[in-house]
């Protein structure tokens, strides 16, 4: 079968699965409004919307986790009334999460058995059989991994092709994938989608979730676009270009993702030899952050000189495992740096911490949002205040009507969508979660913010809002490093780009200076070509 998207003119084949008419209400709260999907045999069949669109509910009822109020729900032509996971998985719908629901202290092998086997608690295990199973379907999923090795040893990747093994094991024929390439490198990511097409050509069905309209556009034969619980369009992918599935998911037309930026800053910046100190005023293009020489030998950053201004985007491109966050971590003091200098202004500043990070006016909002950016378990305005507590308390007592006003300033500033101040933080969408998560180191006044992929996992009307909170932020005079794996991204907000490889920059080029060949070309190692003023860029060079 080929893996080409199926044209949209071929006779329709009978499906695997089939929604008509399903409606979800929480609470008042109507998350599916009749909606009605269809997968087919041999399909790639891509489910896009804004968080909050109704895609997560629309999978658990097909995992059967909720039950629909009203509409149908059918397998292969069966109806299934009465769905429960244990049934919706004897019927072959395997759901793999972005976060794998293996057993952390269970083996590989255990793992896939516990999906796979059946008996009693009584039962006399077979345990050459069981091994050879699981060295089986990880072959075919082209896994080379452990299968002794415990589950919580497992990267991200390795993870979801254990989940991706076991559903092959079961014969699966509906696989429902939510944002599969989240936590996965470039690499891992198209060995993805190398077995995902095999798996097409092979009949599978799969649905298809992410937020990452190239890979839909790579991957899918069809989509269909949610928005606020309803199906506004299913289209096959040869006839729907991305402008319009932007438009379809957002309700109207994102003229652009990337916010208007004059490039008023140059390759070069100017010395930091006539800079005020910390704590001084600064002026658009005072040198805030400047780093010579810095080094440290645990994490691998080496010899990293770099300047970031007062109103300046510096974005930090490279590809994965060239030392991006590893250098934010430097620099945050979570691996204090062992080598070079690291100045706030014309101060030289120690950071062997966190807390003399913060002292200094450096603010980092980390990648990984769920475990490190927001307490899930926290209000909304425990979590803004959390890193102003000391301003908060006296003899020990929090403040509670500062908090409060402090939170209502912010959550009204950045437009975070909440039920309420006391809302968890983990109810609260991706992106709402990411502006409480910057919201929470602004509140301290840093002079420079750290952000390290501030939009991964979060739909494209909440990126082009934390897009336009970036550059206001910066239009305000903070001066901001951006770390980001999005070309464009990286592309469409920064003045300057430092390109790393191997633990140190490479090179660093101007807005106008940068495309997308200069950018590779530089973190393959090679000097860019054909670039104008590719002499100011090789400036920072080094080897």
């Amino acid at each position: 079968m080929s893996t080409q998207p199926l044209p949209s003119s071929l006779t329709p084949l009978p499906s695997l699965l089939s929604l008509t008419g399903v409606a979800k209400s929480f609470g008042g709260v109507r998350a599916l409004k009749g909606v009605s999907f269809d997968l087919r045999p041999g399909e790639i069949h891509a489910l896009v919307g804004e968080n909050g669109a109704g895609k997560s509910t629309l999978i658990r009822i097909v995992t059967g986790a909720h039950a629909p109020d009203t509409g149908t729900v059918e397998v292969c032509g069966e109806r299934i009334d009465r769905a429960d996971p244990l049934l919706m998985r004897a019927r072959g719908v395997a759901p793999i999460y972005q976060q794998p629901a293996l057993c952390p202290d269970l083996t590989v092998a255990e793992n896939l058995a516990l999906r796979l086997e059946r008996g009693g608690a009584w039962r006399r295990i077979d345990w050459k059989t069981r091994r050879l199973r699981a060295e089986t379907l990880l072959t075919r999923v082209g896994a080379s991994i452990d299968i002794d090795a415990p589950a919580r040893s497992l990267r991200m990747a390795e993870q979801q092709l254990v989940e991706i093994a076991g559903a092959l094991g079961a014969d699966a024929r509906i696989l429902l994938m939510d944002e599969p390439t989240a936590a996965l490198t470039d690499r891992e990511a198209v060995r993805l989608f190398a077995l995902l097409r095999d798996l097409r050509a092979r009949g599978t069905g799969i649905v298809y979730i992410s937020h990452r309209l190239e890979e839909i556009e790579a991957l899918a034969d069809r989509v269909t676009v949610l928005r606020d619980g309803e199906v506004v369009a299913t289209r096959a992918m040869t006839e729907v270009t991305r402008a319009e599935m932007i438009r379809l998911m957002v309700g109207r037309d994102v003229e652009s993702v990337y916010p208007t930026r004059a490039a008023t800053f140059s390759s070069t910046p100017p010395s930091t030899s006539t800079q005020p100190g910390v704590g001084a005023a600064t002026r658009v293009d005072d040198v805030v952050l400047a780093v010579e020489g810095l080094g440290c030998r645990a994490s691998g950053v080496r010899d990293v000189t770099l300047q970031v201004r007062a109103g300046e985007i510096v974005g930090l491109a490279g590809l994965v495992g060239a030392g991006r966050t590893e250098l934010a971590r430097v620099l945050f003091g979570l691996t204090p740096a062992d080598a070079g200098v690291v100045k706030l202004g014309r101060t030289p500043v120690t950071i062997q911490s966190p807390a003399d990070a913060v002292k200094h006016g450096i603010a980092y909002v980390p990648e990984d949002r769920r475990a490190h950016g927001v307490v899930q378990e926290l209000s909304v305005a425990a979590n803004i205040t959390l890193a102003s507590l000391g301003g908060l308390t006296r003899r020990g007592m929090l403040d509670v009507r500062r908090e409060r006003s402090i939170a209502t300033d912010y959550m009204q500033r950045f437009a975070i969508k909440t039920p309420s101040l006391d809302a968890r933080v983990g109810t609260l969408s991706g992106g709402n979660q990411q502006k409480v998560a910057l919201a929470r180191w602004l509140a301290l006044s840093p002079r420079v913010l750290i952000l390290d992929e501030p939009t991964q996992g979060v739909d494209i009307g909440a990126k082009a809002e934390i897009h336009r909170l970036i550059v206001d932020l910066a239009t305000r005079g903070l001066a901001i490093l951006l770390i980001s794996s999005e070309m464009p991204e990286i592309l469409g907000l920064s003045d300057r780009i430092a390109v790393m490889r191997g633990g140190t920059i490479a090179g660093t080029l101007a807005r106008t200076e940068a495309t997308p060949d200069s950018l590779l070309s530089l973190a393959l190692g090679h000097k860019p070509l054909n670039v104008p003023g590719a002499s100011a860029a090789e400036a920072e060079v080094r080897h």
